[in-house]
């Protein structure tokens, strides 16, 4: 394999990787905080819509990623008041969340786009301009000119992630609020307060996520193309213990079966396509079940806080 091809493959993967880790890192951030999001895919669904109504509307693609940002935020909001406050089943806020997301935005692509649609001619996807000796390095700067910006954001945020969970005072209130509720109230934690925020935080990753999908590869919204990819962030999150340098690496994983669909489907291997189209979801599934019951999630992931209980 040559190097032109393999640095292809490496770049292909960290982009389709991108929307998984921003999606993971919030349902590491929910999780952690004993709130189990099912509905990291329709926040995605809904970031990645807004996100190019953002930027079909002002013109400005920056603009945009805070749109899908903010609407992911506002689903993770919903999910928190259901799952928090209401004490609402977690999964079924979070179907519910996925379920409705699917549904607004089939609805407003017709109604916001004057009936265009999401179309490439009409949005603008965020650029990526990096200084020419960068792109003259040898074999590092073909990869690097391969990435976006959305890709290095991501890397960043992970590092920022592992810091905040395991190197600050309030990752330390975040997992003991995950771990252990009640102890973590006597201490004098604001339980509902730090799962609100975690929430919330969560939603806006995954809404993030989407919106890397919409304006990082192309820049269109249309149905169906966050294609079960909160699913898989979810399993991310599993299969990396619930910490964000493991969901990194399960994104990748995941990510690479997909790049490799790709990759494959240029060279005479006479297979149907639908061999390749699967490689992404049969790894996630082979991982699932080879790891699932090797990790541990956080004791108290999916239970709701009653403050009054004993």
């Amino acid at each position: 394999m040559s190097s032109v091809i393999l640095i292809n493959l490496l770049t292909q993967t960290l982009r389709i990787a991108t929307p998984l880790i921003f999606a993971a890192l919030g349902g590491i951030f929910s999780e952690k905080s004993g709130v189990v999001n099912i509905g990291l895919e329709g926040m995605m669904v809904i970031g990645a819509f807004f996100g190019v109504y953002g930027s079909y509307v002002t013109g400005n693609p920056v603009v945009g990623i805070f749109f899908g940002v903010a609407a992911g935020g506002v689903l993770g909001l919903i999910h928190a008041v259901l799952s928090i406050h209401l004490r609402a089943d977690q999964v079924i806020s979070g179907t519910a969340i996925n379920l409705f997301s699917t549904a607004l935005a089939s609805f407003l692509i017709f109604k916001l786009f004057n009936g265009k649609g999401g179309q490439t001619d009409i949005v603008k996807g965020l650029s990526y301009n990096i200084p020419d000796w960068i792109k003259n390095i040898p074999l590092v700067g073909p990869f690097i000119s391969g990435l976006n910006w959305f890709v290095i954001i991501a890397i960043i945020l992970v590092f920022v992630s592992h810091y905040i969970l395991y190197k600050t005072p309030l990752g330390l209130r975040i997992r003991a609020v995950g771990e252990h509720p009640k102890a973590a109230d006597t201490l004098g934690i604001n339980v509902y307060k730090i799962r609100y925020l975690c929430v919330i935080l969560s939603g806006m990753l995954a809404g993030l996520g989407g919106a890397a999908l919409s304006l990082g590869i192309t820049p269109l919204y249309r149905e169906g193309m966050v294609a079960g990819r909160g699913f898989i962030a979810l399993a991310a999150v599993i299969f990396g213990n619930w910490k964000p340098f493991g969901a990194f690496g399960a994104s990748i994983l995941f990510a690479f079966g997909s790049a490799f669909n790709i990759f494959a489907q240029g060279l005479s291997w006479n297979l149907p396509s639908e061999v390749y189209t699967v490689i992404p979801y049969v790894l996630t599934m082979l991982a699932l079940a080879g790891f699932v019951g090797k990790t541990t999630g956080p004791i108290a992931s999916g239970k709701p806080y009653d403050k009054g209980s004993r």
